[in-house]
């Protein structure tokens, strides 16, 4: 029941963070103080949380075990304004299930910011570059090929529906490749539909999920460096890769 209210749900994520006082989390909240002091001590009534001697609130011990046991729901709530218009689209339950372990990650909105950190991600590649892609943008053909050029592998899955720049053709002609293709350092396959795309190398990962009305979106994303972030998204992509089809260029359209 403590976690059925919104603000209880918050305050005790804020409260896992770090100390702090009814006031200052009621100005964090936008809440006023008498409403907020009613929670507290609803929190502190189940053990929760309890108060030091400069009068500072924490988690108790077993606060914070509770708190652990609930990362998918903080991944949520602490993105609310993003779900309010994205959902899970087609990910199957076993991800959804595992969808907390997302919850330590960087909020990027905007093409530009979101292009900045595909590129960092391929700068930064040493081993491998996968991505589910929902849109190739030109700008990543040419750095993507020199990452091929010095041994990264190059995993990507296409969908039927990927939107494909015009320009795309005559770049991938001038940069070869067919014949990174042919010596296997780029590989390439395809699914039917795709809404969730992932990008990342082996260090770090980003993901974007579809608007509420099923359509793709790489406007905003979660990017991280985080392990388990990291593993969640490793783990779909070889889901999907594994699931896909062979790669068919004429299927593709500018």
């Amino acid at each position: 029941m403590e976690f059925a209210s919104e603000q209880r749900l918050e305050i005790i994520l804020s409260l896992s963070i770090k100390k702090s006082k009814v006031s200052i989390i009621a100005k964090e909240l936008g809440a006023t103080v008498p409403e907020v002091f009613r929670n507290f001590q609803r929190l502190v009534k189940a053990g929760l949380i309890e108060k030091d001697t400069d009068r500072n609130y924490f988690l108790t011990t077993y606060g914070m075990t509770v708190r652990n046991q609930i990362p998918a729901l903080a991944f949520v709530a602490e993105n609310k304004k993003y779900f309010k218009n994205h959902d899970f689209g087609d990910l199957p339950q076993k991800y959804i299930q595992r969808i907390g372990a997302l919850e330590q990650n960087q909020y990027a909105k905007g093409f530009v910011k979101v292009m900045e950190r595909w590129k960092n991600i391929i700068e930064n590649a040493n081993e491998y570059i996968y991505g589910i892609l929902l849109e190739e943008p030109l700008d990543l053909i040419e750095p993507i090929a020199n990452k091929a050029k010095k041994g990264v592998k190059i995993n990507s899955i296409f969908s039927e529906s990927t939107i494909i720049p015009k320009g795309r053709k005559q770049l991938i002609d001038k940069f070869d490749f067919k014949t990174l293709t042919k010596n296997g350092l780029v590989e390439r396959k395809m699914r039917k539909d795709v809404k969730i795309g992932v990008f990342l190398s082996e260090i770090e990962a980003c993901v974007m999920f579809p608007t509420l009305d099923g359509e793709a979106d790489i406007g905003e994303m979660f990017y991280s460096q985080d392990k388990a972030f990291h593993e969640w998204c490793l783990d779909y992509f070889r889901f999907c890769w594994y699931g896909s089809e062979a790669f068919k260029e004429n299927k593709l359209k500018e």
